[in-house]
């Protein structure tokens, strides 16, 4: 019934920039609190940023004063600006949404298939 599609991932080079995006669709009530998730091969998936319905950011320590979390609600999307990029932010990035389907009125996670950011030395 939902569906989290990624867009904006590549390559670039180290100090460049990239902009993601996410787009929620499909039978939504109501979208709580979203966030961007990373994974690299063999790593365990990690929060980059998060962002609430009152646009409380939070970053991880690797990316903060970097990166830029953003949300447009009457676009379901979320964004995330990255700059000065580095060889380590390369990762398969997620998008994550705790959303409420007019199917089932409980807040439930819902992920993105993900979008692949790869940052050349």
């Amino acid at each position: 019934q939902v569906s989290l599609v990624e867009s904006g991932g590549g390559l670039v080079q180290a100090g460049g920039s990239l902009s993601v995006s996410c787009v929620a669709s499909g039978n939504i009530l109501s979208i709580d609190d979203m966030g961007w998730y990373r994974q690299a091969p063999g790593k365990q998936r990690e929060l980059v940023a998060s962002i609430t319905t009152g646009t409380i950011t939070n970053y991880s320590d690797s990316v903060k004063g970097r990166f830029t979390i953003s949300r447009d609600n009457a676009a379901n999307t979320v964004y995330l600006q990255m700059n000065s990029l580095e060889p380590g932010d390369t990762a398969v990035y997620y998008c994550n949404a705790r959303i409420k389907t007019t199917g089932w009125r409980a807040f439930r996670d819902y992920w993105g298939q993900g979008t692949q950011v790869t940052v050349s030395s």
